[in-house]
């Protein structure tokens, strides 16, 4: 079974930075599209960032400037570093990406992790 678990979270004062990383696990046969999606309090889920299997990005206009995906195609993994902190950013951060299994290769799955909560304040 494929897992992402997400890591980096935590509390910093505004201006701010920090760096998550989200790593897959389990039998990956391949990874497409990769992304981080945020959640604050009574809010709907929203794209945050998104990079494909070719490293192409896409960023939510509210972050450009301020926020960078990358990927580790050789470890699986996702990185979001989120630069100049706003207490607006304040949110349960989500990885998600498009996975696929060996023992069904050309079929693709969405996969969610847990979530890690990013707290702006002073």
């Amino acid at each position: 079974q494929v897992q992402l678990v997400e890591s980096g979270g935590g509390l910093v004062q505004p201006g701010g930075s920090l760096r998550l990383s989200c790593a897959a696990s389990g039998s990956i046969f391949s990874i497409g599209a990769m992304g981080w999606y945020r959640q604050a309090s009574r809010t709907e889920r929203e794209l945050v960032a998104g990079i494909s299997s070719g490293g192409s990005t896409n960023y939510a206009d509210s972050v450009k400037g301020r926020f960078t995906i990358s990927r580790d195609n050789a470890k699986n993994t996702v990185y979001l570093q989120l630069n100049s902190l706003k207490p607006e950013d304040t949110a349960v951060y989500y990885c998600n990406a498009g996975i696929s299994y060996y023992k069904d290769p050309y079929r693709y799955l969405e996969v969610w992790g847990q979530g890690t909560l990013v707290t702006v304040s002073s």
